[in-house]
């Protein structure tokens, strides 16, 4: 016998009746978890070493290494606290990811916001701007934010967005500093970055990822810039990361957008590592003062850095834990890139380490020396790339000062070198001025004019 239309009607509306059900208990059931974990930060039970194995399991779920807390549940109650909450930080990760990642499309890079307690930074700035230039390329940079601490203000704000996957690094321990006076804030953020970064890489298993702070915009083309960057950081093994920062990319300094170079000095703030890189990083990860320690010579071991001529990041924290040093001078007058660059049909070839050595060496040779004490006079009236020796770091600082560029160095190395040059342009035209060590044109293989 047929059904009637008025049959029909009434089975789809008892179907939608049982979807929408469905929908709502899940909502519920979400919410429920939610409060639960909240309530576990609250009772300050949840410590470090809860989180900490969450960073050593693999993307099945399995355990890739070390001790889980909860292996060992019945010790006591507040460790039973800490384990679920531990299992709902798991499975509240694991849905949002799930969510985001397309599993036909292989992620570029996980892109992570590092964050602490500066909710407005965070919202009102940052997660804006990346959000702006992401949503065309969301599956292959998936969005993380990762919280140190407990900062309420900063987690509702991270849990806004839907777009965004959550991760929280809890720390109750107290620091203890190496040498008194230093700051605990620098112990905090190494601890934080080893964590968060051996999340990504061994327990969600990506290939490469970007590391941002909640102090940064970015450049309209800078997931062009990273994806094309990309293919050059897996096939050169003698590149250790690229960045999206210039040290001396003020305004005055910087004029080709397309322009990249190698560097020996590692810029960070915007940068981009792989995953081989990582695990050979991680088990030596330092204390404190992670990115002065990357700078070691002893670390970096002879590999460079990429870098733009104009920056693909702008640092607006004025406020945080290196208390606005050098903002003013340095951060401030930042050129934040506005030009789209199609990334992807440029030829980088030229970055690759035989190449750069060559052309470099060549444009440095061939620019004009200038010797004597007039020189820096001089290089303020030529119209042609030149080039000024320094003798020694004190040398340097005293010609950098002269004109506004970075005087620091780390281990040896100016802030933006590359075997010991360092280059920027002069107001803001094409013309270059070469700042050269006494040793430079012998390690870029160039004869001295």
């Amino acid at each position: 016998m047929a059904r009637s239309p008025c049959d029909l009607r009434l089975l789809l509306l008892a179907a939608a009746v049982a979807f929408i059900y469905i929908q709502v208990r899940l909502f519920a059931s979400q919410s429920h978890h939610a409060e639960r974990l909240a309530e576990a930060f609250g009772t300050g039970k949840v410590r470090e070493q809860m989180h900490q194995p969450a960073a050593l399991h693999d993307r099945s779920g399995q355990h890739a290494a070390g001790e889980d807390c909860c292996t060992r549940r019945d010790e006591d109650t507040p460790r039973r606290g800490a384990c679920a909450a531990q299992d709902l930080i798991q499975d509240l990760e694991k849905r949002s990811l799930q969510t985001l990642v397309n599993k036909n499309v292989v992620p570029v890079a996980a892109v992570i916001i590092m964050a602490c307690n500066r909710p407005d930074y965070l919202q009102q700035r940052t997660v804006e701007s990346i959000l702006k230039y992401q949503k065309t390329v969301a599956s292959k940079f998936p969005l993380f934010i990762s919280q140190d601490g407990t900062n309420g203000e900063v987690k509702k704000k991270a849990l806004s967005y839907t777009q965004i996957t959550f991760m929280q690094h809890v720390d109750l321990e107290p620091v203890r500093t190496e040498r008194p006076g230093e700051l605990t804030a620098y112990y905090k953020i190494a601890k934080h970055y080893k964590w968060a970064l051996d999340a990504l890489f061994i327990k969600h298993n990506f290939d490469r990822v970007i590391i941002l702070e909640d102090d940064m915009e970015i450049a309209p083309d800078f997931f062009d810039y990273f994806e094309a960057a990309a293919k050059l950081l897996d096939n050169d093994k003698t590149i250790m990361a690229v960045s999206s920062w210039n040290d001396n990319g003020q305004k005055q300094f910087v004029h080709d957008p397309k322009a990249l170079y190698r560097s020996d000095f590692f810029p960070g703030l915007g940068w981009m590592l792989t995953k081989p890189t990582w695990m050979e990083l991680s088990p030596k990860w330092p204390k404190a003062y992670w990115d002065d320690w990357v700078r070691l010579k002893e670390v970096h071991r002879d590999r460079q850095f990429i870098r733009p001529e104009v920056c693909r990041t702008y640092n607006f924290g004025e406020h945080g834990s290196s208390m606005g040093q050098f903002f003013q001078q340095y951060l401030e007058p930042i050129k934040l890139n506005d030009v789209h660059i199609d990334w992807n049909s440029e030829d980088l070839s030229y970055l690759k380490e035989d190449k750069f050595l060559i052309q470099f060496g060549e444009d440095v040779a061939s620019a004009t020396p200038l010797h004597r004490s007039d020189a820096l006079l001089k290089a303020h009236n030529m119209n042609v790339d030149v080039r000024i020796q320094y003798d020694d770091q004190g040398d340097f600082e005293r010609i950098a000062r002269h004109f506004g560029i970075f005087e620091e160095w780390k281990d040896g190395v100016p802030r933006a070198a590359y075997k010991g040059v360092v280059v920027f342009r002069y107001k803001s035209s094409p013309r270059r001025i070469y700042l050269v060590g006494p040793d430079s044109l012998h390690q870029l293989g160039a004869k001295q004019g």
